[in-house]
């Protein structure tokens, strides 16, 4: 019997979500215990419709290294979702295609929702006595997974929203005769974390965002604009951003479709931005604009951080290599050591304790106004988005893996 490794994506992408399956594919193609590297197609919903491809092919052309600095997830991704029942029919047709397809490690990139597919085919192989080790590597933008010092994806994209509010701020001090409030929505649904590093574009002459708000802190719409009237007296041009999930005291997002939800019950929520730019247009009655980073965060490839991606690499490694020493259930975790300097541990943790959980910012890392972050927030996103990344161009261009494979299964 051949010691297979299947590997897949899942949920929204991110800038190195590929690091780390060049670090699971790398390791496992290496180990002399491993036979073959399978890549799930869309997951584990393209893995139910027998869409996989056969990795060892990448590393014999020459490409398999290219993957790591390509964005989006080059084995596709998915947003489906186990049943809670675990008596359901897809489980034992899943293992019997794990056994079809003698498949002895089972790894799943994702964040959240990916973790609950961990923990649920982990419980599942438990009541079976299945030894199929299965392993989540950790990767969400929204910085929101327990046990684990941060993700994959989040330093990335951090210094994405980072860059792109200075960028902004330079480009509103142009017109320094008029009042401008430009709002910048940024993702993150339960969490703060992407909003929070915008504080990290200030620096000895850009004091922008002048405003931060959180989902971690109830919103008032009339202490915002209070907020925003205060800062106007001080300077011409405001910068504010704003979490796509605040919410007011009540827990009602302050712009969301209730009829927009995705296959996990998430609301689909968009349009704080522009709900607020509204707003201070008639209140305030100045000239205001709302930019949505959107997408944009999670694919910037092109403007990673070397730190991220080293750190997607060794986790994608360190999965295999727990594996080996019969680790189940489980995702590989970071812990910290120090901000400076910065030092990680490499560790592990049980799935049981991860999936289904989140992780906000410290309420004692924003300040009492609600408004904006304090210091040890600063120091903790700091050493994350340091070092970048040499990308291949190509007519000016950034070259990146072809993923046209994942047409054939659309």
């Amino acid at each position: 019997m051949n010691h297979n490794l299947l590997v897949g994506q899942s949920g929204g992408p991110t800038a190195v979500i590929n690091g780390s399956l060049y670090g699971v594919v790398s390791e496992g193609l290496a180990n002399p215990e491993i036979d073959n590297v399978i890549g799930m197609i869309n997951g584990i919903e393209g893995f139910l419709a027998d869409h996989t491809i056969d990795m060892a092919p990448l590393k014999e052309n020459g490409e398999l290294e290219r993957i790591r600095t390509t964005p989006g997830s080059y084995l596709g991704s998915c947003r489906y979702k186990l049943p809670e029942d675990l008596s359901d029919p897809v489980y034992p047709e899943l293992f019997q295609k794990f056994t079809e397809k003698e498949i002895s490690y089972f790894f799943y990139i994702g964040g959240n929702d990916s973790m609950d597919t961990v923990s649920k085919l982990s419980r599942y192989a438990a009541t079976v006595g299945s030894d199929i080790r299965i392993i989540g590597v950790p990767k969400t933008i929204d910085n929101d997974l327990v046990l684990t010092d941060h993700t994959p994806g989040y330093g990335s994209a951090a210094k994405y929203v980072a860059s792109t509010v200075r960028e902004i701020a330079i480009d509103a001090s142009v017109y320094d005769n008029k009042k401008s409030v430009t709002i910048v929505e940024i993702m993150g649904r339960h969490a703060g974390w992407l909003t929070a590093a915008s504080a990290l574009a200030r620096n000895g002459y850009n004091t922008a965002p002048h405003l931060i708000y959180l989902p971690e802190v109830p919103f008032d719409k009339e202490d915002f604009l209070l907020d925003v009237k205060r800062m106007l007296f001080e300077r011409n041009n405001v910068i504010v951003a704003v979490s796509e999930g605040i919410r007011d005291a009540s827990g009602n997002y302050i712009s969301a479709s209730e009829s927009s939800v995705d296959t996990f019950g998430h609301s689909q929520l968009s349009g704080a931005g522009k709900t607020l730019e509204f707003l201070v247009k008639e209140k305030l009655g100045v000239k205001v604009r709302s930019v949505e980073v959107n997408v944009l965060q999670r694919c910037a490839a092109h403007l990673a951080s070397k730190t991220d991606l080293d750190e997607a690499f060794t986790l994608g490694q360190k999965a295999v290599a727990l594996s080996e020493e019969d680790v189940t259930a489980s995702m590989v975790t970071m812990r910290r050591i120090s901000d400076a300097p910065y030092e990680i541990s490499y560790e592990h943790a049980e799935i049981r304790h991860i999936a289904n959980e989140a992780k906000s910012i410290p309420r004692e890392w924003i300040n009492d106004a609600g408004n904006d972050v304090t210091q040890p927030l600063i120091d903790y996103l700091s050493p994350l988005i340091l070092g970048e990344v040499p990308v291949k161009y190509e007519n000016g261009i950034p070259v990146y893996m072809d993923v046209s494979h994942l047409a054939k299964h659309q």
